[in-house]
């Protein structure tokens, strides 16, 4: 098993929210998620924290999917995350993230969360700083 297949059999929080992601290439990934009652914090609305955690995982598994190679895992240092649009219930949306720079450690990722059924409304944008270390030290072996 791969650190990538490991990483989605043990990230219970994500299938917990119904996440899943698509690596493009390495540096590049699209995270899916469609928005059920469970997401809300309103009738119609949905948790910004539902919001924020996709956009966690957006812009880490950006990060990750080009650290793996160098059998590196990512931790979150930070982000900064713009709520643009409410989702809504319903709502297929969309997270595209990508690396905007890559030093030995310390990776800055850019995403952004569109609901593709609501003609790509832009929901979210955010960027994020992430450390890259040796898997062994989150419990990963090859």
């Amino acid at each position: 098993m791969n650190i990538i297949e490991q990483y989605i059999k043990d990230n219970h929080f994500g299938r917990v929210l119904g996440m899943n992601f698509k690596i493009v290439e390495p540096g590049l990934v699209h995270y899916f998620l469609t928005i059920n009652e469970n997401h809300l914090s309103t009738p119609r609305a949905t948790h910004g924290g539902v919001i924020a955690a996709m956009m966690d995982g957006v812009l880490g598994v950006a990060a990750l999917s080009k650290t793996v190679a160098d059998n590196r895992i990512v931790s979150t240092v930070e982000f900064k995350i713009n709520y643009l649009s409410p989702s809504l219930l319903g709502d297929e949306l969309m997270g595209i993230g990508k690396i905007e720079s890559q030093g030995k450690r310390i990776i800055v990722t850019s995403g952004d969360i569109i609901c593709t059924n609501r003609n790509n409304v832009s929901i979210a944008k955010a960027m994020g700083t992430f450390n890259a270390y040796p898997l062994e030290k989150a419990g990963y072996s090859l």
